[in-house]
């Protein structure tokens, strides 16, 4: 079952329900049936265990307890569930998974930066000590900005 949150539940779609088109809305949306469509909401999707979802996903935050086709993009998190299943891409600034859960596809975790998350972690690798700086100081005992 999907945890519970601070956050009023606007829009159900049961278990034994079937939904097949656009979903745009402005609160939050639970799904234990099967959709298939276009999901935008602004603020909570949960997919409960139950849920069957096909479909690329745009919500503030995604909580995943059942299956997922489709990409998943988050403004704030994604929280798999330990029976959350998902094929396709996810990106968020935070994403959440617990022990159990099955995903096929790329996981993008960008920690809200606005900077390309590529460059970040390039930028990252690149700085500190080089190669040629430690072999340089190694074997004359001197840094390489003393050199200069």
């Amino acid at each position: 079952m999907a945890p519970k949150n601070d956050n009023m539940l606007n829009s159900k779609i049961g278990e034994d329900s079937i939904f097949e088109g656009k979903f745009y809305i402005a609160g939050s949306l639970q799904i234990d049936g099967r959709f298939e469509g276009e999901i935008k909401t602004q603020d909570q999707l949960i997919v409960g265990e139950t849920g069957k979802v096909k479909t690329d996903i745009f919500a503030r935050r995604v909580v995943v307890g059942g299956t997922v086709i489709g990409n998943i993009e988050a403004g704030e998190e994604v929280l798999l569930l330990s029976t959350g299943r998902v094929l396709g891409n996810i990106k968020a600034p935070r994403v959440n998974i617990e022990e159990g859960v099955v995903v096929k596809g790329e996981i993008s975790v960008d920690a809200g930066q606005t900077k390309d998350v590529t460059s970040i972690i390039k930028e990252s690798f690149d700085s500190g000590p080089k190669l040629n700086d430690v072999i340089r100081k190694a074997d004359t005992g001197k840094d390489s900005k003393e050199d200069a």
